[in-house]
């Protein structure tokens, strides 16, 4: 699994070394012991109350049936159908997703209700067969459906638990899927350079940093009208590591905010999105600058008319609130003059390098807005290295890491050099991301071989049980083909009912783990991830089904 995983990320796994825990397996062990010792114990106590004639005679037997009145398992199978219906309701009605705490709702709620679906199905389902007397009284339908109802007792919790742990499986195993496909893709998509630098330009007597008001000094106020690759050349980096620079200023005016953007939907906005800093200062860009650094990162480029502007972003949630205020032709005064939306709605763009779609927005207005020296907010660097080789680019790239002589001198002049590299970004995002993706993986195929493996277990022990009843049903005509269907039958109602509802609890836990994640994983990559889980699920899955039934087809036969 760790190869695996790896080889989907393009890890070097040259070190990669497997660890066998000693501690581990012995606790397994210990822990398998005391449960075969439990079950060893009560099983005794159990078959001690039976007396030897029920013991010999148990295999003729049939299960009491509990629910004998359709009409309350009808009733029971729709209120179960009802809270499910609630709980796929409570979980995707919320914008921002679910706390940790809302969610025990509709987990419990969930939980009720696949038991309540389960605990009614055979209670009426061989009454509704019934009704319609061709299928059956077709071949050993009536056999077969009568083995399924007479199992209701000890199937509805099983059944419940694997439905679960399916649901479980496929949710984590589409999501984490999806998940790799976005991180790989969006890497390789927002960092199309090898580093970004950004600095705070016009800098006064403080400044804020980070929530913090930070005094400033005069050698900061300097540095701050400085370019940033005069502030890299007056403390000792040669700018001849880099190739195709370009550096541009962001401008930003204090009326224009997240929040004055917004205008007279800010109240609706905030209730609905709470957590956005609607504060934050607007960052602006003229046309020209923007087109410098779209052209270097191979995006679209755009014109403006001397009336326009236009908003880029890429991040989804902000995307549809920007739309739908530029819907509105909504007019922003920027530098004491007054530009209308080019477009209805947000272009895709962006500027800063990053491991997703997490461009907010920037508004981008002509060349001709009269923009002083005194509005330039930040002033942002791209480049790539001067360098063919990957140990080349890390070479240069230890100038800008922490305790390099570079920073360490910056640190010492209280300079604030920001920045993002690609080696950065792809280390970190894979680092973090191939652990949660291992452990997704690996819980999601442990899930869903414990589920077909309790299946495969359970039925091959009750077709041991059965050996008389397909005996009998030979004895009474019936031929090897209508005894393989029977057993097919049955084996693949055990198999495929739990799958069945899990597939439709899957329907709306995936979208809920997309909405979670949706900052790093886009819906284009879902349903490839969906066909993958769906190709694993049928390896796994249909294996463990096969094997039980040619292994069952054996215990059967008349052959000892």
């Amino acid at each position: 699994m760790s190869i695996l995983v790896a080889k989907m990320f393009v890890v070097d796994v040259t070190e990669f070394q497997f660890v066998f825990s000693e501690a581990a397996c012995i606790k397994t062990c210990i822990y398998f012991a005391i449960m075969y010792l439990a079950v060893m114990f009560f099983n005794t106590i159990t078959v001690s109350r039976y007396k030897l004639i029920n013991l010999l005679n148990a295999n003729k037997k049939n299960e009491k049936i509990k629910i004998k009145n359709p009409f309350i398992a009808i009733i029971i199978f729709l209120i179960g159908a009802s809270i499910l219906g609630y709980a796929y309701w409570f979980v995707l009605r919320s914008p921002n997703g679910l706390s940790a705490r809302d969610l025990i709702k509709p987990i419990l709620l969930g939980i009720i209700g696949t038991v309540s679906v389960f605990w009614s199905l055979s209670g009426f389902i061989l009454h509704v067969v019934q009704l319609r007397k061709k299928i059956y009284l077709k071949d050993a339908n009536m056999f077969v459906l009568r083995q399924i109802n007479s199992k209701i007792n000890t199937t509805v919790i099983s059944m419940s638990v694997i439905c679960i742990m399916l649901f479980v499986t496929i949710s984590i195993l589409s999501s984490s899927l999806s998940l790799k496909n976005s991180l790989q893709n969006d890497l390789l998509k927002y960092t199309p350079v090898d580093i970004n630098l950004k600095k705070t330009a016009n800098l006064g007597d403080e400044y804020e940093y980070y929530g913090k008001t930070i005094s400033t000094t005069e050698e900061q106020r300097i540095d701050s009208r400085v370019s940033i690759q005069g502030t890299m050349k007056n403390n000792g980096v040669d700018l001849s590591i880099f190739k195709e620079i370009v550096e541009i200023p962001i401008y930003g005016q204090d009326d224009l905010t997240f929040k004055d953007f917004l205008g007279e939907k800010y109240e609706e906005t905030n209730a609905k999105y709470p957590f956005i800093l609607y504060s934050k200062v607007e960052s602006i860009l003229k046309i020209s600058d923007y087109n410098k650094i779209a052209k270097l990162y191979g995006i679209e480029q755009y014109e403006l008319n001397d009336d326009e502007y236009i908003v880029v972003c890429n991040y989804d949630n902000n995307t549809e609130i920007r739309n739908s205020i530029l819907e509105t032709g909504h007019e922003l005064e920027i530098a004491n003059k007054k530009y209308k939306p080019k477009y209805k709605e947000c272009k895709n763009g962006f500027i800063e390098i990053s491991e997703s779609h997490t461009n907010p927005g920037i508004i981008v207005v002509p060349d001709s807005c009269d923009f002083k020296e005194e509005n330039i907010d930040m002033k942002f660097f791209a480049a790539n290295y001067n360098a063919d080789t990957e140990e080349g680019k890390k070479e240069i790239e230890s100038i800008f890491l922490e305790g390099s002589p570079f920073v360490n001198e910056l640190t010492a002049k209280g300079i604030n050099l920001d920045g993002l590299t690609k080696i950065s970004l792809f280390e970190a995002s894979v680092g973090i991301s191939t652990i949660v993706i291992f452990i997704a993986i690996y819980l999601g195929i442990i899930f869903l071989i414990a589920s077909a493996a309790i299946l495969a277990l359970k039925q091959l022990t009750e077709s041991s049980d059965n050996k008389l009843r397909y005996s009998i049903l030979r004895k009474i005509g019936c031929d090897e083909k209508i005894i393989n269907k029977s057993l097919f039958m049955q084996i693949g109602v055990f198999f495929f009912m739990p799958l069945a509802l899990a597939l439709v609890h899957s329907i709306f836990g995936i979208q809920f783990a997309i909405r979670v994640l949706d900052v790093l994983v886009s819906s284009k990559y879902l349903i490839p991830s969906i066909i993958g889980t769906a190709i694993i699920i049928l390896l796994i899955y249909g294996t463990y089904f096969l094997a039980t039934y040619f292994e069952s087809k054996n215990i059967i036969s008349e052959d000892d």
